[in-house]
């Protein structure tokens, strides 16, 4: 599968410059069956990320715009009567997608962000009593702007904990930027993005990467880098075991993109401040995201890395 992987990478190159890392930690995410929230101003092309990896994965794409007047049935759908049948019929909502951009997901209500809830935990919505599962694979990429506050309702601890990883695009370099304007010069590149795996194939890759080898010696060091969490003044409340587990899921996807069927220190470190810096509570009067992201780092560079050899 080392070559459908570097084909992924490569065909959203095309569309996305410059951000092959932010890409990679994205299909982990994906591959690690989890969810992504991507915090960052608007036009850093968080959305054309997400469209670019269904486009080479040939699956279905959806979107949700949030808005405060937003219900959850608009996000799972409801059933509406038919006159000429007399009967209720299920009218899906944009839930029932293979992968779901949920843009500005803080602009929505609590109640509305918790409808994503079931959908993104369980893969499975229930409408009116109905419980309908979403077909596989599923992949919920949210956005969030840090910049403009106004109408918004920032995601619980609770929520927050059901996204694998937070990603931040970042803005581009001189570099980057002009060969953006001269990839985009004639016409968008996004219209001629063919699929270069199919959903079967991901799949898959899902199996695969859910079966890389964990050492103990590397369970106990994921351990170790959570307790620190729990135990450091700098924190009010550290990672949950629900934080420890989307390390190693992470941690063996992150393996497996690198072609390796056995985990390393390395994996861990790679994915380790996305992981866990967002499940993070600290102490009153820090910037709650990039001092845990700061902490992390901290942690990663104090923590004892073990030695082993950590193959089957």
């Amino acid at each position: 599968m080392g070559e459908k992987i570097a084909a992924i990478l490569d065909n959203t190159k095309k569309v996305i410059i410059g951000k092959e890392h932010v890409t990679k930690l994205m299909l982990t995410a994906l591959l690690a069956d989890g969810h992504v929230l991507l915090e960052d101003v608007p036009g850093t092309g968080k959305t054309r990320l997400a469209k670019a990896l269904s486009a080479s994965m040939g699956l279905e794409f959806g979107r949700i715009q949030f808005t405060p007047d937003m219900l959850p049935a608009d996000i799972t759908g409801l059933h509406i009567y038919n006159r000429q049948t007399n009967e209720f019929e299920l009218k899906k909502g944009p839930v029932f997608t293979n992968i779901l951009l949920a843009d500005e997901i803080n602009r929505a209500t609590p109640r509305t962000q918790a409808g994503l809830l079931e959908c993104m935990e369980e893969r499975q919505v229930t409408i009116d009593g109905d419980t309908l599962s979403l077909e596989l694979p599923f992949f919920v990429v949210a956005t969030e702007n840090p910049v403009e506050t106004a109408g918004t309702f920032p995601l619980p601890e609770a929520q927050l904990d059901r996204f694998l990883m937070k990603l931040s695009m970042g803005l581009p370099t001189k570099e980057e930027e002009v060969q953006i304007l001269e990839t985009y010069r004639s016409g968008d590149p996004m219209t001629k993005l063919e699929a270069v795996v199919s959903g079967e194939e991901i799949l898959e890759m899902k199996n695969q990467a859910a079966q890389v080898y964990v050492h103990p010696a590397l369970e106990e060091y994921m351990v170790d880098l959570v307790a620190a969490t729990r135990s450091s003044a700098k924190t009010v409340m550290g990672v949950s075991p629900r934080g420890t587990l989307a390390l190693m899921r992470a941690a063996r996807a992150w393996a497996y993109l690198e072609g390796r069927n056995y985990v390393v220190p390395d994996d861990v470190k790679a994915v380790a401040a996305p992981v866990l810096a967002h499940r993070l509570v600290l102490s009153y009067g820090q910037n709650r995201y990039r001092d845990a992201v700061k902490l992390i780092e901290e942690i990663l560079n104090s923590v004892a890395v073990p030695t082993e050899d950590f193959s089957l």
